[in-house]
């Protein structure tokens, strides 16, 4: 197996070189741009399995809005509190599927740096 290396002596050689490596960075630039912006506006619902609470929150687990329904008035305050709880669970744990989704989107499957960013938020977003 042969690897092509670029004659760097060769000025049109090193040239060229510098484009496509400058083409490769600039790309992966804007990608990682985009893919922060995604991140950035990513808003992420959740509820508790009897329907009592919707939470929203944002990327990093912060919340946004909360709506109770009606029923919560036939409960006792501490199943609220559970059902509260249970709701950010929820919406963390997709939080941290979509925001992985985006940024395999963005860097690759096989990408290190995916792993680490995506698990990273994983951890953020799954502290309780």
């Amino acid at each position: 197996m042969t690897i092509e290396t670029p004659d760097i002596l060769d000025p049109d050689g090193a040239q060229a070189h510098l484009r496509d490596w400058k083409s490769r960075v600039d790309r992966m630039a804007a990608d990682t741009q985009a893919m922060s912006d995604r991140l950035g506006r990513l808003r992420v619902h959740g509820t508790d399995d009897n329907d009592l609470v919707e939470v929203t929150i944002d990327t990093n687990g912060g919340l946004v809005d909360i709506r109770f329904t009606a029923r919560i008035q036939r409960v006792a305050p501490a199943v609220v509190e559970q059902a509260v709880m249970s709701a950010m669970r929820s919406a963390r744990a997709s939080a941290a599927r979509q925001a992985r989704e985006i940024i395999v989107e963005t860097m690759g499957p096989d990408s290190v740096a995916a792993q680490a960013i995506a698990a990273r938020i994983a951890g953020q977003l799954n502290h309780d």
